[in-house]
């Protein structure tokens, strides 16, 4: 793993951006495609801001989405869905594909057999990622399942991590939060070639200490990114607070 402390937030998005463009870029020149995985939330809107306005030639580049709540319609402003259409997808112009996660649909079981026929032999190029207040990667809240090679599970969400939804304002109370989703595994996560992980703000402080510090296990689901060596964390300060005495 590969950190960077950035001078602030702008700073941050716009880094991971930049490394994230030059590695789709330099998959298309190999091999004349990129599979990309999107994720979603607030510590993601500066890293879209930049990455949307590089010259990526588009058509050549499909994505994955990381997770999303159960029974939430991509017209709800809270979906994912939604978020990536105004961040993400609806800029970035004509996208070859992106395979969105309708956890919506009326046989989840029949929604997870179709993702994971979709990417079980994607190579994914880059994947883009946050962490959770409580430590989640993706959706996958302690104690998460290290073990299933699903590539997209049906998980139950932790109610630290549907606070941080309330807190975030994407939801008005803890009742709105579903408390389902469906989300891409652990395993299928360090799967990808490269893990691009923007982790900004101070409440973030705790989660990113746990990522570098704790033991790996399923209690502390980020700490399994300290086990991929292609995997660039990118902090600001206020994010690295508790870190930053080991960095100086």
């Amino acid at each position: 793993m590969r950190i960077t402390i950035c001078d602030d937030k702008h700073d941050l998005g716009m880094q991971a951006a930049n490394l994230g463009a030059n590695l789709i870029r330099e998959a298309i020149s190999k091999k004349g495609s990129a599979t990309i995985v999107l994720p979603t939330g607030l510590s993601q809107t500066e890293m879209y801001d930049t990455l949307v306005k590089e010259s990526i030639p588009w058509e050549k580049v499909e994505a994955f989405h990381l997770h999303e709540y159960v029974g939430l319609p991509s017209s709800n402003p809270a979906s994912f869905r939604s978020y990536l259409e105004s961040h993400f997808i609806g800029k970035a112009k004509n996208l070859k594909a992106f395979h969105e996660i309708e956890a919506n649909a009326p046989d989840l079981n029949e929604e997870l057999k179709r993702l994971n026929h979709l990417i079980q032999d994607k190579e994914i190029d880059v994947l883009f990622l946050g962490i959770g207040e409580n430590g989640y990667i993706a959706f996958n809240d302690p104690p998460a399942n290290l073990e299933t090679n699903d590539p997209f599970i049906l998980v139950s969400l932790e109610e630290r991590c549907r606070r941080q939804q309330v807190s975030e304002k994407w939801f008005a109370s803890l009742e709105e939060v579903p408390t389902q989703a469906i989300s891409m595994s652990i395993r299928q996560i360090l799967k990808a070639n490269n893990v691009i992980c923007s982790v900004p703000d101070q409440r973030k402080a705790r989660a990113v200490a746990m990522c570098l510090y704790d033991q790996v296990s399923p209690y502390a689901p980020c700490t399994v990114l300290r086990t991929k060596v292609a995997c660039n964390l990118f902090l600001d300060k206020p994010s690295s607070m508790l870190i930053l005495g080991d960095r100086r």
